[in-house]
């Protein structure tokens, strides 16, 4: 099982939700976002992130990702931000020219990745000279904090061991990240943890029909329907208000500068 990121089926289901405050928030302590004129995101998934950067005030972004499907939907998503183009591409290899942006992001992508060294190495390639690189994603650490009302990917781990050991296997730890953000020539390495609001639930029912979809979340695809069906009836019983579910998740982000 898994997701087929190049399934037609897979393109809208990164399309359905807008960063939240916690997230802009971060990245203007990280970056100062009014230097920025031309951003890219790799691995940009639906667009989520691209219209972020352009409600922040980026006047040009670029989404790169390597599933035609993905970007299908990014367009369709982003189809009223003219300063979004998107392009096929991969982390090790965007097809963009060098010294091109002053900000790449990469967020939910290395965890895919084995080879850190050649996706960080196309990133400096990517950037000018004093330019940021945002990388955001979950250390081992990060995916094994204990459930709650708030934090529901917790509870995946704790009735799926198995899920566990394959999200701390792909997961790499912040010693790594650093060490070879410093390898490829990046200075001024800073990390941050964040817990980023993934979304508020009107109603319980929502957030179930969200997990009963699998909605935005790959990890969900390793399960059958009779395991999703014995996860959703957990949390149901596990979360006591009926409104207003705000759903948070813990990451790492690093910034580093060219």
């Amino acid at each position: 099982m898994g997701i087929d990121f190049h399934s037609k089926n897979s393109g809208s289901t990164y399309t359905t939700r807008n960063a939240d405050e916690t997230w802009f928030h971060a990245i203007k302590n990280l970056v100062p976002i009014e230097t920025i004129s031309k951003a890219v995101d790799i691995g940009c998934g639906g667009g989520i992130y691209c219209k972020a950067l352009s409600d922040m005030g980026v006047p040009f972004v670029t989404g790169v990702d390597f599933s035609e499907a993905m970007i299908a939907g990014a367009k369709e998503n982003c189809k009223d931000y003219k300063n979004i183009e998107f392009k096929y591409g991969t982390a090790f290899d965007s097809g963009l020219g060098s010294n091109s942006f002053n900000l790449l992001l990469e967020r939910a992508l290395i965890h895919h990745i084995e080879d850190l060294h050649a996706c960080f190495k196309e990133a400096y390639r990517l950037l000018q000279n004093d330019g940021y690189y945002i990388v955001q994603d979950r250390t081992p650490e990060d995916c094994l904090l204990a459930g709650n009302e708030s934090h529901l990917r917790g509870y995946f781990f704790e009735l799926f061991p198995r899920l566990a050991e394959k999200e701390t296997k792909r997961r790499h730890n912040s010693q790594s990240v650093s060490e070879t953000l410093k390898e490829v020539g990046f200075s001024n390495i800073e990390e941050v943890k964040l817990w980023e609001t993934r979304k508020v639930y009107d109603t319980k029912e929502q957030l179930l029909k969200d997990l009963r979809e699998r909605t935005g979340r790959s990890i969900l695809h390793e399960l059958d329907d009779e395991e999703l069906n014995f996860l959703i009836e957990h949390i149901d019983a596990s979360i006591a208000s009926d409104v207003n579910i705000v759903e948070r998740d813990r990451w790492t982000l690093w910034r580093a500068v060219k």
